[in-house]
């Protein structure tokens, strides 16, 4: 099962540096999607994106933009981390759709019959004037 929190993501997208002119109109788009709040990022350009896995990924928020004439930075670095966040962005949406199995059947009622053949109490035996009957 999947945390409810894990599901919400907050990421930077950064426009390359000759299309700063861009950052406004891509807020102005982004800004009418239903479920996809945004920010200004604290560099004049990057926008910061927060939604739910369930409605979007990065990856098709990225592929959408480049469509509408949006370019992105690409450095080294970006590309890496753009891709480790499709990877793993992408496994938790298949991890959504996968149904949750118990690991053990009747948990409770296995740990009470194995609670049930224990010996509980002192373990000693007990002295031998204690044991005959006087």
């Amino acid at each position: 099962m999947i945390n409810p929190f894990e599901l919400q993501k907050k990421r930077v997208l950064s426009f390359s540096e000759d299309s700063v002119s861009q950052v406004a109109q891509a807020y102005l788009l982004l800004c009418g999607m239903d479920k996809l709040k945004v920010e200004r990022g604290s560099h004049e350009s990057n926008l910061i994106i927060h939604y739910s896995l369930e409605d979007y990924t990065l990856e098709a928020l990225e592929n959408a933009l480049p469509k509408e004439g949006f370019h992105f930075k690409e450095s080294l670095f970006d590309l890496i981390h753009k891709h480790m966040v499709h990877y793993c962005e992408d496994i938790q949406r298949h991890n959504m759709s996968t149904p949750v199995h118990p690991t053990k059947k009747n948990e409770s009622e296995v740990f009470a019959k194995v609670y049930e053949q224990h010996q509980h109490g002192s373990h000693d035996d007990p002295r031998k004037d204690l044991r005959e009957y006087k």
